[in-house]
């Protein structure tokens, strides 16, 4: 299993930054592999994405939730195996520090080798400074979920 860990600080307050994270069907805005999300409870969610150049569907599911604190998934079907987490760490008033860790199984020589290579560290890291951009160039997130999970 592949492992991505990435952190970026933004420059918005820790509350800012957790719920603009709680918006999945606004990911494809600045996560570049996302082609969209459909939020079909307070837990699951339907991803379609590209990687490798070719097109995926699966669900996922929200195992833990804890609002200014973290946001944790797994997969449950469909073409892709990870589970992942991102957490929030007030670093001032006006700064968080986001962390991101994605484990995950590639498929196929493709996925395996952009693995082994770094490239999936390198978009990760990529999207994390296109979620910096996203998030300190609007006035406010564009919306909220505040609710507790955990499984």
């Amino acid at each position: 299993m592949a492992r991505i860990i990435e952190t970026i600080d933004v420059d918005v307050p820790v509350s800012s930054a957790y719920n603009q994270w709680t918006q999945f069907e606004d990911f494809p805005r600045f996560l570049s592999f996302v082609k969209s999300i459909t939020q079909t409870d307070d837990t699951h969610t339907r991803w379609v994405v590209t990687v490798g150049g070719a097109e995926r569907e699966f669900d996922a599911e929200i195992t833990e939730q804890h609002p200014d604190e973290r946001v944790a998934w797994n997969s449950i079907g469909g073409d892709e195996n990870h589970a992942g987490v991102v957490t929030f760490h007030k670093l001032s008033d006006a700064e968080t520090r986001v962390t991101v860790q994605i484990d995950w199984e590639p498929s196929g020589l493709l996925e395996k080798a952009g693995a082994a290579f770094g490239v999936d560290d390198h978009a990760v890291k990529k999207d994390l400074a296109n979620f910096k951009e996203f998030i300190e160039s609007h006035p406010r997130e564009t919306g909220a979920w505040r609710g507790d999970v955990q499984n």
